[in-house]
């Protein structure tokens, strides 16, 4: 991954909807906001944030982006993540996507979500702790 793609990586705001509206942004190297905290069973629940859009940092077509998306959603269900909300990756440049965080699911079957949806990386975290960029080493 080049450096400015790293950078951009780094310096973005990661917002998720709450469930009593409104959003709280994650910041990479940030603790976990207070009310997304709020929503942990545990100080020790693994959390991701993440998305299907735009695979390997390459622009899609929103239809394929979207259908990709859905997909994403259901998978995260699939492999028992306790709770999914809606969320939103925004850049400095005025770069969006479509994003969602889910709690309770183990770095493997991250790890295993991330490298099926062909992301770059994930931002992650464990309670409440600093969330970190997560990259991954694709083939």
């Amino acid at each position: 991954m080049d450096e400015a793609l790293l950078k951009a990586y780094k310096e973005s705001d990661y917002r998720v909807r709450l469930p009593s509206g409104g959003h709280a942004s994650i910041r990479v190297d940030q603790p976990l906001p207070a009310p997304l905290a709020a929503m942990l069973a545990d100080e020790n629940e693994p959390w991701i944030f993440i998305t299907a859009w735009n695979p390997r940092s390459r622009p899609h077509p929103n239809v394929l982006n979207r259908m990709a998306q859905r997909d994403l959603l259901k998978a995260l269900r699939e492999a028992g993540a306790r709770s999914v909300c809606a969320a939103l990756g925004v850049g400095q440049d005025g770069w969006r996507e479509s994003s969602l965080f889910a709690l309770g699911l183990s770095p493997v079957a991250q790890d295993i979500l991330v490298r099926r949806f062909d992301q770059n990386a994930s931002i992650r975290g464990i309670g409440a702790a600093p969330a970190r960029l997560h990259v991954m080493q694709l083939d």
